[in-house]
């Protein structure tokens, strides 16, 4: 309980009624429980649901569900978006990327770079059918949390006195094996086989970003793995959205 109480602190800004114990190994060992509290995010984005679609219009809904998720986790990893499209738009190499990333100033291109997330993420949530929309709420969180954990797991990282770093330390095999069973149930379960091909999906642009970056950087960073994280947020929604309503 107090490794998912730990996930829960860093993976929401929500308060916790109690104080929890945190040592160092504990971060690394807490990821195992990332999509769990993926779960308890979409639980809670799927409640937000029920309450205000029977009294507004769709758009103006979603719009709501994704600014609701954004407050619920303080906007983490849409910072690691917008720093690495300014690392990306960049001149120059390694040093001169992770400079950028570390600078607390958002630039032109981060800033658009966040819009078009934000936006990509609205309209992937627009489009799933009403059929789906509490699966897709409950799960899209759930597998890009799983995908924070396949990233960190056995990397290097480019910086050593970085969040990320002390998270991948203590992380490996038999958390990433936890946080995979998660994820797999959840899926099958909310959307049977097509659940398992939206996680293979999340899988496979985890592994490009986390390629790409181990090439780029030499190693990943913290905004490193929130860009994939959001990006695997809006993945998963345009899977959903895209599947046949037959298939399910």
């Amino acid at each position: 309980m107090r490794l998912i109480l730990i996930a829960f602190q860093f993976l929401t800004i929500i308060p916790l009624p109690v104080t929890v114990r945190c040592d160092k190994e504990d971060l690394g060992r807490s990821t195992a429980f990332f999509p769990l509290v993926g779960l308890i995010i979409g639980a809670l984005l799927a409640g937000a649901n029920w309450l205000i679609a029977p009294w507004l219009a769709r758009p103006l809904c979603d719009a709501l569900l994704i600014t609701l998720a954004v407050l619920i986790t303080g906007a983490l990893h849409l910072d690691g978006l917008a720093d690495v499209c300014d690392g990306l738009a960049a001149r120059g190499g390694r040093e001169r990327f992770l400079a950028v990333m570390k600078d607390s100033q958002v630039g032109a291109i981060g800033a658009v770079g966040l819009v078009l997330g934000i936006l990509l993420k609205w309209q992937a949530l627009a489009a799933v059918p009403t059929e789906l929309k509490w699966q897709a709420l409950l799960l899209f969180p759930a597998m890009a949390r799983f995908g924070q954990v396949l990233t960190m797991t056995g990397a290097r990282h480019a910086r050593q006195d970085g969040l990320g770093a002390l998270f991948a330390q203590e992380s490996g095999g038999t958390a990433l094996f936890l946080a995979f069973v998660t994820t797999a149930s959840a899926g099958f379960y909310l959307l049977a086989v097509k659940g398992i091909i939206v996680l293979a999906a999340v899988c496979l642009l985890t592994f490009a970003g986390r390629a790409f970056f181990l090439n780029k950087l030499d190693g990943l960073t913290g905004d490193t793995i929130g860009c994939i994280n959001e990006l695997n947020e809006i993945l998963a929604l345009v899977v959903i959205s895209a599947l046949p309503l037959a298939m399910f």
